[in-house]
């Protein structure tokens, strides 16, 4: 069967289908927003090449964490597949992220019947119908097209470029000449992570695992990179951080290591954000994207992390969380005067301190060129000894630690088989669950040997 003949019998379905007795809206999953009634969810489902819904009893909150964790979300086809353009449009009109912007019933009926007539007057390959404006007064909002096409540059491919600078300066260490000294405890570790972007249409959370850096076994680094403004800061950070790590052999000591990384990183990337707006290729020239971030350098039995922003780690040792970072937050009062004192301007907008014309919250970030020096790049560092008692490490976006609290994340954990990919994915399904509104990446490092199973008597 063609595709027009199968289009046809969809469309002529859903047209002769009993709508008018159905809602006329329902809400959008986590997003507050309306979709057209049972109609558009069969529409949506017809001409997706992912299912939406089918007919189980959730929740909206367990609906919304079945969508993140068992990858529920619909992908539009396109038309590649041989689907005509105004279809297309009219279905991407009712995804639309503005409720306001979205067709009304009674539209989308009459552009169906205007589809599905030029369908039986024209073959398939000749069907090009330009799309009708169906909200002719409505203003017409490029801020996600200009994103889209900001970001379709490859900023993961810049951060990796550092690495080749970094090799080339002849400078550098490229050995691990640090903690020479053999340690008493050898901690064990297994670990996996999981990303999703949860109830956001965009995915800003990037991240990084290097196991044995320098090639040394007993060292490995791992990195949480929440972007604002955009990905770019998030997705240049996740490639360029890794990379200085990798080159600088440590030069004295891995809490420097970290520093340098992270202030490196910030200044190539302001760079190469600067240069990027000179071009030709940015379209928006006022775009100021950043990104918080969390690195973690466990070398034998020290564990280092460095962090600016609100990103978080801590450790389960003996049943308890430790906290290996602090919020870098213009609510501290120690961040506020800290910002003050360089420049910045801090006020009390909608529930809380924030900084700058552009109102962030955190008070230390990579990128956000338009806040430096205010808003600096430079981490704070903890260091501790790592001993027997020391369970699992946790790392986190800020899209976890706003719903779940660190006692609950080591319940979960502890309640959870033991497979760190599995206990990360727990972790986020459940803050999706519990209402987070913001991506979330998760890191599970296990600092002890742990099976699957378990004695549970």
């Amino acid at each position: 069967m063609s595709w027009r003949k199968l289009m046809e019998m969809k469309l002529l379905q859903m047209l002769n289908s009993d709508l008018g007795e159905r809602k006329k809206w329902k809400k959008k999953i986590g997003e507050g927003r309306c979709y057209v009634g049972d109609g558009g969810w069969k529409k949506k489902g017809a001409f997706c090449c992912a299912h939406t819904v089918l007919e189980m009893n959730y929740t909206e909150q367990q609906l919304t964490a079945a969508v993140v964790s068992h990858e529920l979300r619909p992908v539009l086809a396109t038309e590649d597949l041989g689907i005509p353009s105004r279809l297309l449009s009219m279905i991407n009109k009712c995804w639309d992220g503005n409720p306001n912007n979205r067709p009304t019933f009674d539209e989308i009926v009459k552009e169906l019947d205007l589809i599905l007539e030029h369908c039986k007057l024209k073959k398939e390959e000749d069907i090009y119908v330009r799309p009708v404006n169906l909200h002719v007064d409505q203003p017409v909002d490029n801020t996600e097209h200009l994103q889209a096409y900001q970001e379709s540059f490859s900023w993961s491919t810049r951060g990796e470029h550092l690495t080749a600078t970094s090799a080339n300066n002849s400078d550098l260490i490229t050995t691990c000449e640090f903690y020479d000294k053999p340690s008493v405890y050898h901690p064990i570790l297994s670990w996996g992570s999981y990303a999703t972007c949860g109830r956001r249409e965009a995915m800003e959370d990037t991240h990084f695992i290097l196991p044995r850096i320098c090639d040394e076994k007993d060292v490995y680094a791992f990195g949480i990179f929440d972007g604002h403004r955009g990905a770019a800061a998030a997705e240049f950070s996740s490639r360029a951080v890794p990379a200085v790590l990798q080159t600088s052999g440590f030069m004295g000591s891995p809490a420097n290591a970290l520093v340098e990384a992270f202030i490196r990183t910030d200044a190539a990337f302001r760079k190469e954000l600067d240069s990027y707006r000179k071009s030709n290729r940015c379209i928006q020239k006022d775009w100021h994207p950043g990104c918080t971030a969390i690195a973690a350098l466990i070398v034998r039995n020290k564990i280092f992390v460095a962090n600016v922003g609100d990103c978080r780690a801590i450790i389960c040792r003996a049943g308890n969380p430790i906290s290996l970072s602090k919020d870098h937050v213009a609510s501290c009062p120690q961040e506020r005067e800290r910002v003050i004192r360089q420049g910045g301007h801090v006020h009390w907008q909608v529930d809380t301190w924030r900084v700058g014309l552009p109102a962030l919250q955190v008070t230390r970030s990579i990128g956000d060129d338009d806040l430096k020096p205010a808003v600096t790049a430079e981490p704070e560092i903890t260091e501790n000894t790592l001993c027997p008692d020391d369970e699992f490490l946790v790392m986190a976006s800020d899209g976890l630690w706003d719903v779940i609290s660190s006692t609950e994340v080591i319940n979960i954990i502890k309640d959870t088989v033991k497979e760190p990919g599995m206990c990360s994915k727990r972790l986020a399904t459940e803050a999706v669950e519990r209402g987070s509104k913001d991506n979330i990446t998760v890191i599970v490092v296990f600092l002890r040997p742990v099976s699957t199973a378990e004695r549970i008597y």
